[in-house]
């Protein structure tokens, strides 16, 4: 039995990686969600207060991705099952690479699309990332989060895919590999 549990712990992820993995997902979530609502404000003054928490919890995340790719190259991720077909494997890798482009990526290009407004980053009155020394210009600083927006929804998109290859290997494949990211 002992034997079992320890090649079971070997194809899951450490205790570590499923807190931030989690962490991450429900503040994506929860940062779709307040994007949505500052859109959707009854004025553009409720919207910026609205986006200003978009923004704090976007800087929550990049500093969570960092801490998680800093784990992940530290303790590498268990083996993907030899079970997988080529173009899983393939899809798996791609779609883990795209999370870390977009998550590091979206919060990085929002702190740049703002600091073409000259607005630096409040994160909840704890610290402020000071606008980066770009030359004020709201066309760019639009284009830029008009990119971001489009960024945001393919990141969403690949949550989408992302959780319906969990449940495409849970109940069609019955591989156990939801397994590999839940803490039971």
């Amino acid at each position: 039995m002992e034997m079992t549990d320890t090649a079971s712990a070997a194809k899951r992820y450490s205790t570590v990686a499923m807190i931030l993995h989690w962490i991450i997902a429900i503040a994506v979530i929860v940062m779709w969600r307040i994007a949505e609502a500052a859109e959707h404000a009854p004025s553009k003054e409720e919207g910026m207060a609205i986006m200003a928490n978009h923004k704090a919890l976007g800087i929550v995340i990049l500093v969570l991705s960092l801490a998680r790719l800093g784990w992940r190259i530290i303790n590498p991720p268990p083996a993907l099952s030899p079970n997988l077909k080529p173009w899983e494997r393939i899809l798996a890798h791609g779609t883990h690479m795209l999370f870390y482009v977009l998550l590091l990526g979206l919060p990085i290009g929002g702190w740049i699309g703002s600091s073409f407004y000259r607005m630096g980053v409040d994160v909840w009155s704890v610290f402020t990332l000071p606008a980066l020394p770009l030359p004020k210009n709201e066309d760019i600083g639009h284009f830029i989060f008009e990119a971001h927006a489009a960024g945001g929804t393919f990141l969403l998109l690949l949550v989408v895919l992302h959780v319906a290859g969990a449940l495409k290997h849970h109940f069609v494949d019955r591989d156990g590999n939801i397994f590999r990211m839940l803490p039971f």
